[in-house]
Order: C-alpha cells, then structure tokens, then sequence
C-alpha cells in the first residue's frame, strides 16, 4: 500500500499484557459484583455498544466507576491465590480475570475506538484524563506477583487436562508478565511503570498532532488550469469540500476545489494533477506533516522504549518485541530483508530509469524526475502500457457490488453467509453499516461487524484498521463483533461509492482481518481469533484475502464488477490488463515496504538515542539503501509514521513482508488445486478456513501454517507474483 495507508488490525486496550486487542463484554457474560448501568451508555455491558448514546461526558465517570470495581474485586481474588496453598485449577485465574476484566476493557475499549473514527476536543481531553489510571491498571495486573505465581504453579504441575491453547495462554501470560515486569525489584518497577505511562501519554499525542496536521492543510485552488488532468471524480470531491468549507458556489466544472492531504483526495492529485507546482507543494506538505510538533516525541518514545529493555535485561528494544514475535531472532529478519532487497532493488532501479526515459519522450523538460513526478509519470506510463486508465476502472467498482463480491467469496471459500442488519444497532456516524456472519449451512449466527467505509478527514485518523469491538469467549457467552474501519472515496454527486481498485484491495485486506476474528473456533478469549496470535504472522489472512481481487471468479462470478449505471460487466479486456498491472513497478513498490521494515528495526535495535545522530540522520542512512530517490532534506515522514510511533508495530513493521511470504505461499495452494476447479477451490477454502482462521492464538503460526499447507512456507510463490523470481 502507497503512503502508509497500509492496512492493520488495530491493536486496541487489554488488560491482559498476553493479549493486544479489545476483550469485552456482550449479552449473556458471566456476572461479576458489578451491574450494568443504563443510565451512563458505557457501562452498558449487557449490549453492543449504545453509540447514539455515548458523550465525551461519559467517560470519566464510567471508567472511575469500572476500575473501583476492578481495583476491589482484583484484590479479592489476589488474596484468594495468595492464601490459596493448595491446587490452582485455570479457571481459578484465567477466567477469573476474564470476568474481572471485561466491564474496564467495554469502557475503554469503545473509548478507544472513537479516538479514532469520532475525534473531538472533549473526547480528546477526557481520554487524556483517564488514560494514567487505565495504564496503572494495566501494570497492576501485569504485575501481580500472586497471579504470576498462580499461573506458575499450574504450568509447572504438568496442567492435566488442559488443551492446547490453553497452555499457549499459560506459557503466554508467563513470558508476557516477565517483559511487563513482574519480576523487577520496587525501585525498577517504579520506574517501569512510569515510563509505560510516559509513553502511552506520547504516543497518544502523536497520533493527534497527525490526525490535526492532516485535517489543518488544504489548498483551495480557483484557476481550472491548476487542477487540470485531475479525474472528474476527485474534481467531485474537491467542490463538495470546499462548498463545505464555506465556498457555497463551488461546483465540480467550475471550482473552486479544495484538495488535501487524506487519501481520496491526495493519491489522485499526485497522480493527476498535471500541474507539477501544485504536486510539489502537497508532496512536501505531505512529507513534513507534524514535523515540529512530533519530532521531539520520536526522541523521548525511541529514549523511553530503550530504558525499558535495559530494565527487563536486555540490549535493545527490538529484543524485547522480537521474543513475541514468529522471526526467532532480528538476524532472521534481517535476512529476510536482504534477500528481498537483492531482489527488489536491480528491479527498482530499472523501473526509475524506464520511468525517465518515458517521461522525457512524452515531453518532461523539468530536468531529472522528482519524488512528486514518479506518482505522475508512473500513472501515464502504466496507462500506456496496460492502455487503461485508473478512473476508468472506478464505474465497475461500485461499494455495494465490491460488498456483494466479498460476501460471495465468503461464502465460496469459507461456508458462511453475510447478510445486513442496518437498523440492528446503534452506530457512530450515518454512513456505518451493521452486517452479521451466518454459518451457510447451519444458519447459525456466528459474528457480527460494523463497516465505517469512508474518509472523514475532519475527525478520523488516516489508515484502515480492522478492530475488535467484543471477542469470542465460552466464560462470558459471547460471540465475536469487529470494527473494520476505511478511508475510501464517498459518494459524490448522488452517486454510490466508486472505488479506486486500491480502495478495493484494501476493503478485502481489512475483510481478511476480520474474519480471522469472526471464524475462530478457539473458546478462550486470550486466544480465540486474532488474540495471542504472534505479531508477523497476524497479517497473514489479510493479504491473502487481497489476492482475489485478482481472481476472475470473484470478480465475474459475484458480481463484483459490473457499471454502476448500466449493469454491464467490466469488460474482460480490462480485467486482464489489470492482472497484468499488477506486477507494474513490483520492485519500487516492494523496495519501499522494505525501506519501512528497515528504519524502524533500525531505530529499534541499533540506534542510541543519547547519542548526537537524530533519527531523521537514520532515516537517510538507511534510506541510502532502500531508495531509488533520496527523501527531501527537509523531510519528516517519520514524524507521520504512526504504526511505530503511536500503534503496536514498533520493531514489527517487518511484519508486512513477513506475513507477505505466509500469504503468497498459501494462495499458491489454490493455484496449485485449480482456480478453475469450484471443488478444490472449496475444498481448500475449508481447510483454510479450520485452520489458519479458526485457530487463531491457540497453536503457534507455524504449526497452524504447516496444518494447512503440509510444509513450511517458500518465499518462491511472492517473488513469482511480485514479478521478480
């Protein structure tokens, strides 16, 4: 993915240090001394989330309340292991804080999830406020000497009549205990815990100075000439905000336009806009967003995470995330890496080469190309090659034919049926939808999903994420809900959403996520669906799902593709100039993930923040070898590069191209059965299906990998489709 709009599930708050996203609580959970409150919305824990309901004025309160109840029945059952000198059965500790836990995770949960799709001055004030005391909960519990030794004792007793992903939770809470802690002296743990709460503080700042860089920049244009060459679509979006923007008259033909710096309205003027001023000024405001006031954070967050190696023993903070992590060690990351720069960086080198000369025949007389020329020239040259253009795909690539599409690849691959339930739920913002997942042959319901499909510049952070609103749990008879949350192009003009064929990849990307989530077969919450799932293999049902937005079954056999207007197919001409496109720069493309992966393992495992390099001094270093085109001196992309900084992919970046090589090979086994044969496709879906998607944390990744292909994974079957084996 282009820009960092690269897709993830969005690690959210846990309170168990073993798992990283949202645990909550649904109709049906277990009973703790706590009651559900109908009178303040986020307490609400007998339903899905009241989002009608829900204020910036209910946070405090409702946390305040939570965590006393926490605080009181977490030190009853602390008491209880502490005295308790006989056998420790699992459910005396795990599901017992599964129970405690829930109605705090609800709370803060949904808080979480509005930070990022509903920001505003008063939501942002009171999460700051409750954000310490929800921290110093999570070190609390992390840290319980009684639980450590409770889970201890029933490790070392042998764990009778335990399953497999119960003892991956046990062996799990250990290790994660350990790097939370528990095992330092006071002095040590004081000052661990303080610098968790310091950096929870910053990376949450981070991610607002982003969200505030991108929503504070925009260029109203009024000269036509300046937005020349810019689809009618994007011309659409661009009168639309301006009109919003207070400029009444505004109209696509006539302007003014206000284009920014979110996605629907940045990629199109990149690749469009034949003005090369008006693509430098967005390029270089893109670059640099946030700069001032994040530069200093990156500094404090980089000092910080390295005191906190150093005071769990180790000599780096990349050593600390690498031990939950699939990679056994940074070495095999980095030989991973190499191998694929090898690959990658002949390849890119001539794609530049074949970009210039191209440009200059067609008439660039700029002299050498820029970094804001490559998006340009790269979009003429492929729709020279491949003789169609990007805007003309858009018309077949409706949102409610897409949807129809995945839902039948659903259906096709994995047995269940998705099916709308508008109206079934409350939701935060009109253009929401609600959809539950049936089992196809049972009809049983299974899950459930909110999809928030379009970009809000003006208070939802960039990105897509998939994330947890409830997960599956047998203690608290609840069944799996997910977030999956986009930033594609609305509806403009009385027109449905037409998607860019990236924003349709991205959709399926997300949709990956999800039903990992969704399908688990796995009871216990701390492993059922994508929880406990190490960190590089979590991308791995994703990216695989992007692969069939390449497969002529889905696209004709659904309906996926078809014109908005008359209901004709995508012609098949085009489908298979868009195959072809598909390895069309591979090198640049992958050289430029690679570049990510390196900086922030860079950052992570050798860089000394004490010392006189700043990290921007790193980023040219390491940029010297991943790039074609050095960044701008006065480039600030890591001041933007929030994965690392303000989410969970600090020293996992890699793990893109990691789970890259997982999805690849296993999209090879329906290549190998016959894309062709409905049977086997079926036939290998389901096995899919029962083992990397209903496993989920329970097994470790390359186990549940090797139950479903039978072997360990080849990188051949990327390179083959990357073009460049």
């Amino acid at each position: 993915m282009l820009f960092l709009a690269t897709c993830s599930w969005a690690p959210a708050f846990s309170m168990k240090a073993s798992s990283r996203v949202a645990r909550v609580w649904l109709r049906g959970g277990a009973t703790t001394t706590m009651q559900a409150t109908a009178t303040n919305p986020l307490q609400d824990f007998q339903a899905l989330p009241r989002f009608d309901t829900i204020s910036s004025a209910d946070v405090k309160p409702a946390l305040e309340a939570v965590l006393s109840n926490l605080d009181t029945e977490f030190g009853a059952l602390e008491d209880k292991l502490s005295k308790d000198g006989g056998e420790v059965q699992y459910a005396d500790v795990m599901e017992a804080l599964e129970k405690i836990e829930a109605p705090v995770e609800y709370s803060w949960g949904v808080v979480g999830h509005l930070m990022g799709v509903a920001d505003s001055d008063e939501l942002r004030a009171a999460h700051m406020e409750m954000q310490p005391k929800v921290v110093q909960t999570t070190s609390k519990l992390s840290q319980s000497g009684a639980v450590f030794g409770a889970v201890k004792k029933i490790v070392d007793s042998g764990a009778a009549g335990l399953d497999e992903a119960q003892m991956r939770i046990l062996t799990s809470s250990l290790q994660s205990m350990q790097l939370s802690g528990v095992a330092l002296d006071a002095e040590k743990k004081e000052e661990f815990n303080a610098n968790k709460l310091k950096l929870a503080e910053l990376s949450t700042r981070f991610s607002n100075h982003v969200l505030d860089a991108t929503k504070a920049f925009s260029l109203l244009i009024s000269d036509k000439a300046q937005v020349e060459g810019l689809p009618a679509s994007a011309l659409a979006l661009a009168a639309d905000r301006a009109k919003a923007d207070g400029e009444a008259e505004a109209t696509a033909e006539a302007g003014p336009w206000k284009l920014g710096l979110d996605m629907p309205s940045y990629l199109p003027s990149m690749k469009f806009v034949k003005d090369r001023a008006v693509r430098e000024q967005l390029y270089r405001a893109f670059v640099t967003r946030a700069g001032e006031e994040n530069a200093p954070l990156i500094k404090q967050i980089l000092t910080l995470k390295q005191q906190q190696a150093a005071l769990l023993g180790y000599e780096s903070y990349a050593d600390v995330s690498i031990q939950r992590k699939m990679a056994d060690s940074v070495g095999a990351v980095d030989e991973l890496t190499e191998m694929l720069r090898a690959k990658a960086l002949p390849a890119a080198e001539k794609e530049l080469d074949e970009l210039t000369t191209f440009a200059n025949e067609k008439g660039f007389d700029g002299g050498a190309l820029e970094l804001w020329d490559l998006p340009f020239w790269s979009e003429r040259l492929s729709e020279e090659r491949f003789g169609f253009e990007e805007e003309e795909l858009r018309p077949y690539f409706a949102l409610p034919s897409v949807l129809d599409g995945l839902f039948g690849l659903c259906n096709r691959l994995f047995g269940v049926n998705v099916v709308p339930a508008d109206g079934e739920a409350e939701v935060w913002h009109k253009d929401v939808r609600y959809f539950k997942v049936l089992d196809a042959q049972s009809d049983e319901m299974l899950a459930s999903f909110f999809l928030d499909p379009y970009a809000r510049p003006e208070n939802k952070r960039g990105g897509a994420w998939m994330g947890v609103c409830l997960g599956r749990s047998a203690v608290l008879a609840r069944k799996p809900v997910a977030y999956l949350t986009c930033n594609g192009s609305p509806p403009v003009d009385g027109k449905p959403s037409l998607m860019t064929f990236n924003e349709v990849t991205t959709l399926f990307h997300e949709a990956g996520h999800g039903l990992q989530h969704m399908l688990t077969k796995v009871p216990h919450a701390p492993a059922a669906g994508i929880n406990g799932v190490e960190w590089d293999a979590v991308e791995l049902p994703s990216q695989f799902m992007e692969n069939f937005c390449y497969d002529a079954a889905t696209i004709y056999g659904t309906g996926m593709a078809k014109h908005y207007e008359t209901g004709e197919p995508l012609p098949r001409e085009l489908f298979d100039k868009l195959c072809e496109q598909k390895t069309f720069q591979a090198g640049l493309g992958m050289l430029r993930q690679l570049y990510f992966g390196s900086l922030d393992m860079e950052l992570h495992a050798q860089y000394d923040p004490s010392g006189d390099e700043t990290p921007f001094d790193v980023q040219k270093r390491v940029a010297s070898r991943f790039t074609v085109l050095p960044p701008l001196e006065e480039d600030r992309f890591l001041c933007a590069f929030g994965h690392i900084f303000a989410g969970g992919y600090s020293a996992g970046y890699y793990s893109y191209k990691w789970a890259e090589v997982l999805s690849a090979d296993a999209f090879a086994a329906f290549e190998e059965a016959g894309l062709d044969d409905e049977d086997k496709v079926r036939e290998v879906g389901k096995r899919f299906r029962d083992t990397v998607l209903a496993l989920g944390g329970g097994r470790h990744p390359s186990d549940v990998y090797r139950d479903f292909r039978g072997r360990d994974p080849s990188p051949d079957a990327l390179l083959r489709h990357s073009g460049l084996l």
